[in-house]
């Protein structure tokens, strides 16, 4: 009998050491809903379940600001107050794990209509600033008035997503007129209009 004491004994000791479940830090939920609810929220893009339960407002970009109302924002107190007179991507300073800044910034700071980073971009984080070629007094933060070269995105800090919308609305703006830029230089090939081995004959 004593045999059979020890051995189940030995059992639970194993049951309560080395076979309990241990459960992740990463299951853990820290509100109400469920991890599954929120990927089956985030997979079927419910806009009700977000708006009500995930999003902070200050983080919803399901709503786009138009173009019209961004102009006249760059020209109220709001933004002097905010920005002052200094570019918006200033005093932006991005967020990198080691010593070394990465060359790329990252692919977006939005997904599904949400910010998803808490170190967004410059354009990312203030909703009402919308790079459109209209939008002459945003474009021309990002142009250098030196030389008429564009920043890169090494330098201002936006996303990629954000850095090729900037290409598209400098690109409109020069075809619409809305900004001035000086022509790139071209050289000629000047040697397909002429051949030097060949004499001149004039008749007299």
């Amino acid at each position: 009998m004593s045999f059979i004491r020890i051995a189940l004994e030995q059992c639970r000791s194993a049951r309560r050491v080395g076979l309990q479940k241990v459960t992740l830090v990463r299951d853990i939920s820290q509100s109400c809903i469920s991890h599954q609810e929120l990927q089956e929220a985030v997979k079927d893009n419910s806009f009700e379940f977000r708006k009500e339960h995930l999003i902070k407002p200050s983080s919803d970009r399901s709503f786009r600001i138009p173009v019209e109302i961004s102009i006249k924002y760059l020209q109220s107190d709001a933004y002097k107050h905010t920005y002052g007179d200094k570019p918006v991507w200033l005093m932006y300073r991005r967020n990198f794990k080691g010593h070394f800044q990465p060359k790329k910034t990252r692919k977006t700071c939005i997904r599904n209509q949400v910010i998803t980073t808490t170190n967004a971009c410059p354009i990312c984080r203030d909703e009402y600033l919308v790079l459109d070629y209209r939008n002459i007094l945003l474009i021309k933060q990002f142009i250098s008035p030196i030389n008429g070269q564009l920043y890169g995105y090494e330098k201002t800090g936006l996303c990629q997503m954000q850095h090729k919308q900037l290409l598209c609305a400098i690109y409109n703006a020069k075809n619409y007129g809305t900004i001035s830029f000086d022509p790139p230089f071209i050289k000629y090939d000047y040697t397909e209009w002429y051949k030097p081995d060949v004499k001149c004959t004039h008749d007299h």
